[in-house]
C-alpha cells in the first residue's frame, strides 16, 4: 500500500530543509516507503510481542502455535485471558511474552489500547504513551507501528541504532549522536521526519553511494 501522503513533496521539503539530506535524497532516489495497514492495535502488538528478541522464522512458528489455540484463529483479548498459562506457555511463549500478552489484552479490554476506529483521533505522543503503557511495548516498537503501520508521516525514532547511525554519517562525526541531539536537529525536517529517518537506514545500508 502507498503511504496516506506524498512522498515527492516529502523529498522536495526536506531537500530544502537540509542540504545535507538533500545530498542523500539525491543519491538514493526516490523513497519507496511501504505502509502496511493493520487489523488493529490489538492483534500487532500481539504479534511484535511474539516476534521480540527471536528469528523471524521461529517467531512465526511460535506465532502460528498461539493463534491455533483459537479455533478461529482470532485469539482476541477474552480468549487469551481465559487460556491457562500452560497452554500460552506450550505454544512457545516465555514467561515475560506470556505476561506482555496478558497484559495487552487487559489493557484492550479497559480501553488503555484503543481501537482501530479510534487511533485516527489520536496524536502521535498519544499513541505513544497509550501503547507504551503495556508490558514488553516500549516506544520504539510504537513509533515503528507508527511509520509502517499507520502510515504517520512524522515520527522521528532517535533511539533507533540504524537513525543514529545514519545521522552520524550525515554530519560526518566520530560519535553517535545521542537520541537529543539528533532531536533538536531533526526539527528541520518536520513534518516528514519519518521520511527523513527512511533515508537515514538507507545510507546505512550503503543505498547512499560513494557518501
Amino acid at each position: 500500500m502507498s503511504t496516506p501522503y506524498d512522498l515527492r513533496a516529502a523529498e522536495r521539503a526536506l531537500s530544502e530543509a537540509d542540504r545535507a539530506l538533500a545530498s542523500v535524497i539525491a543519491r538514493c532516489g526516490a523513497c519507496t516507503l511501504v505502509v502496511e495497514p493493520i487489523e488493529d492495535p490489538y492483534h500487532a502488538l500481539l504479534k511484535a510481542i511474539v516476534y521480540q528478541q527471536l528469528s523471524g522464522k521461529a517467531a512465526g512458528t511460535i506465532h502460528r502455535r498461539v493463534l491455533e489455540l483459537d479455533p478461529e484463529r482470532r485469539m482476541d483479548p477474552e480468549t487469551v485471558l481465559a487460556l491457562p498459562d500452560e497452554a500460552l506457555r506450550g505454544a512457545g511463549l516465555s514467561r515475560n511474552k506470556l505476561a506482555a500478552i496478558q497484559d495487552l489484552s487487559r489493557k484492550t479490554l479497559d480501553g488503555t489500547v484503543p481501537r482501530m476506529a479510534d487511533l485516527h483521533d489520536l496524536s502521535d505522543y498519544e499513541i505513544i504513551d497509550r501503547l507504551s503503557a503495556v508490558r514488553g511495548v516500549g516506544r520504539w516498537t510504537v513509533e515503528m507501528l507508527l511509520i509502517f503501520n499507520l502510515g504517520r508521516p512524522d515520527v522521528l525514532p532517535s533511539t533507533d541504532l540504524g537513525v543514529r547511525k545514519g545521522f552520524q554519517l550525515l554530519d560526518g562525526s566520530d560519535d553517535l549522536p545521542t537520541p537529543r541531539t539528533l532531536e533538536a536537529y531533526g526539527e528541520r525536517w518536520r513534518p516528514f521526519r519519518s521520511i527523513a529517518s527512511w533515508y537515514l537506514w538507507r545510507l546505512v545500508d550503503g543505498d547512499g553511494a560513494n557518501w
